[in-house]
């Protein structure tokens, strides 16, 4: 990646399918491993369900890591192997915390449309061990910017404070522009200089300093600039995650984050032999998830 943090990059995303629907995969890629501690950004949607056409995730193991699921459109019932029975609902964010060990299930309840972004936080080391949780915060502070409103996720920024618990230096906003926008807005946001960022369009267009993106195309903005500047129209909404670049080396497989192949070796074999680890069965109707064979070396970034 360029060291010029005068231009961003642009990136690619790649289409992959969760429980049955769609979704671009903006990170990880070949070309970028994480932004900070995030290690995993998913895009839902916007999508019709129906049928088998619906997000039905069975129950399914992690480690090392926190899932971040935010709600746009539609209702999703996460259950755990904690006893977490919860429906997220748009505006919402759930909050799981694996460290040594959970499982979860995803079921769509049924709403005509779907639109979600779910990420992983990458656990520090000396975190990455900690007992399970699950959190569900229905309420994330907000304000408005230039004609942009902004949902402040994780981390701080614009004078407000998101309750969400994490464990590293992290920042997620969502940013939208009304369809019924007179116009275009140009808006400057302050951002911090030791963060590198993100920004994924979700729907319309935007240009962060001069280079346009489409939806589902990732720019990339490395750790040294102190502002952003954001050309959004009508209709826009767009992520922009960011953190202090994390130095720790992870490897990322299936639904685990380790530091070693072993590590995932032994998550692997536990969850297929049930050890226990993983806490008591999730109370899902969905079948169990079964792993893809481990094979050749895991890349670590």
């Amino acid at each position: 990646m360029s060291a010029d943090v005068s231009s961003p990059e642009r990136l690619a995303t790649r289409m992959a399918d969760v429980g049955g629907l769609p979704v671009h995969r903006a990170v990880p890629q070949r070309a970028l491993r994480k932004v900070g501690a995030w290690c995993f950004l998913d895009h839902l949607g916007p999508a019709v369900q129906h049928g088998e056409r619906s997000l039905q995730v069975g129950p399914h193991p992690h480690i090392g890591l926190q899932t971040f699921t935010w709600m746009i459109e539609g209702e999703v019932l996460h259950r755990d192997s904690l006893g977490s029975e919860q429906v997220i609902r748009p505006g919402q964010v759930n909050l799981m915390t694996a460290g040594h060990g959970i499982a979860h299930s995803e079921e769509s309840l049924g709403s005509p449309r779907i639109h979600a972004a779910q990420l992983w936080i990458a656990l520090p080391g000396s975190e990455r061990g900690m007992p399970p949780r699950f959190q569900h915060y229905p309420d994330v502070p907000r304000c408005s910017q230039d004609g942009l409103d902004i949902s402040v996720l994780a981390g701080e920024a614009l004078g407000q404070v998101s309750p969400v618990q994490v464990h590293s230096p992290l920042v997620a906003l969502d940013l939208s522009l009304r369809a019924d926008a007179p116009s275009p807005v140009t808006a400057e946001l302050p951002l911090r200089a030791d963060f590198e960022y993100a920004v994924l369009g979700l729907t319309g267009g935007i240009t962060v300093d001069g280079l346009a993106a489409a939806p589902d195309e990732l720019l990339f903005l490395p750790a040294g600039r102190g502002v952003l500047r954001l050309q959004c129209t009508p209709g826009t909404r767009l992520l922009l995650v960011g953190g202090a670049p994390m130095h720790e080396d992870v490897v990322v497989w299936w639904n685990f984050v380790g530091r070693t192949q072993e590590e995932i070796a032994q998550a692997l074999a536990d969850w297929e032999a049930g050890t226990g680890r993983f806490g008591a069965p999730v109370a899902s109707p969905l079948a169990p998830l079964r792993a893809p064979a481990l094979e050749g070396r895991l890349r670590a970034g």
